[in-house]
């Protein structure tokens, strides 16, 4: 390696460019552009994520202050906030978008024989989104309530690794359960959805699928019991019954059998009600499950504090997702800059250190590993003592 490159450089060698070129060719995105590429866009918006910039005057203020290292980052254009505001405008969105599914391929195939705390090889994802809000006057075309606007995040987590296998931009209006139309499902697979994707004829097309769903049930789910296996009550388990749906409408619907579990969560102290369409495994490993989902709530939680996501450098809908792409991109490229640097880091320490060091001339792995854990304090034998004996 070179010891002569900054740890930005580094960084976006894990970036594979030919890939982005190609993102870039098929959107025409470098055309009519004076000297300011796509590639000079996405490498300014991955330093204002990775040292958390408030705005584009701090993005230009501090590339401008260092015209050498700015060189050295592979930025070849002239920073300007009004440049830079300009692309996130005008340059297609979809250019980072696609690119942000070349990087989630190659970060699954890296995380696929993790382990997510079930041992089971089949593909399990998590589907939940998270509302972002803005103001209704700056983003009017944003549309959620009549004094506010929003944007919602609708992701597909793949829990080993929590990597985000689809994600879906829209307007906080769109209700969850639309999304359904655009999955595909993959056979074998397992989705986990919280009720409010709750919808007997989006699921049944999961089931035809051949995948497996688990979803919370509603309240006022009609359900005819047929089968009731044993569980043990002693693992918070109430029962476990294979039934049919008995509403008019529902049992039109999803015609086929299907299975209840009722679980206690002393955590919580809430009895869940589970609907699946397998029929295999344990019901304690399907509650288990379930709470696996969990962990896209976490991932939520993550890229809102530590990635720029809440406060957006434009106000059109192209720039807002612009740069939300181009943050889940970030996110991860540093899981697989972590997974092929065998680094046992959390990514939030990684982030850190990542944001102070990014212009330091040292090997990258060097930097996230090398550590000084020696103390400072002042060995107590050469204090006197103030209470002799």
């Amino acid at each position: 390696m070179n010891y002569g490159r900054i740890i930005f450089a580094q960084l976006m060698d894990f970036l594979p460019i030919y890939d982005f070129r190609r993102c870039v060719e098929r959107y025409d995105g470098n055309k009519h552009t004076k000297g300011f590429s796509c590639w000079d866009q996405y490498l300014c918006m991955a330093f204002a994520q990775l040292t958390y910039r408030e705005s584009l005057r701090d993005i230009e203020a501090c590339l401008r202050a260092i015209p050498t290292r700015r060189y050295h980052m592979g930025i070849r254009g002239s920073v300007a906030r009004s440049t830079l505001g300009e692309a996130n405008e005008k340059r297609d969105w979809r250019i980072y978008a696609d690119f942000a599914q070349v990087l989630i391929s190659q970060a699954r195939s890296l995380y696929s024989k993790d382990d997510f705390g079930l041992e089971l090889e089949k593909t399990v994802y998590a589907l939940d989104s998270t509302t972002i809000d803005l103001c209704l006057s700056l983003f009017p075309w944003a549309h959620f309530r009549k004094t506010k606007a929003a944007v919602k995040l609708h992701t597909l987590l793949d829990l080993r690794g929590s990597i985000p296998a689809l994600s879906f931009i829209t307007d906080g209006k769109v209700h969850d359960v639309n999304i359904l139309d655009y999955l595909l499902p993959e056979a074998g697979s397992f989705y986990i959805m919280d009720r409010g994707y709750l919808d007997y004829t989006r699921l049944y097309k999961i089931h035809l699928s051949q995948a497996f769903f688990i979803i919370r049930a509603k309240s006022n789910t009609q359900f005819r019991r047929v089968y009731s296996h044993e569980v043990d009550r002693a693992c918070g388990l109430i029962c476990d019954q294979s039934g049919v749906l008995i509403g008019f409408y529902t049992a039109q619907e999803y015609p086929d059998k299907i299975r209840r579990i009722k679980f206690y969560d002393t955590e919580t102290r809430k009895r869940l009600v589970f609907l699946t369409n397998n029929f295999i495994l344990p019901a304690l490993t399907i509650a288990q499950l379930y709470k696996c989902r969990w962990k896209i709530e976490l991932f939520f939680k993550w890229i809102k504090q530590h990635l720029r996501i809440k406060a957006f450098y434009g106000t059109t809908e192209n720039a807002v997702k612009t740069q939300i792409w181009i943050a889940i991109s970030i996110y991860v490229l540093v899981a697989i800059m972590k997974k092929r640097l065998h680094l046992d880091l959390e990514l939030y320490t990684i982030l850190q250190i990542l944001s102070v060091t990014l212009f330091e001339k040292a090997p990258l792995l060097q930097t996230l590993t090398s550590f000084d854990y020696t103390s400072d304090q002042v060995d107590p034998s050469n204090q006197l003592n103030l209470f002799p004996d």
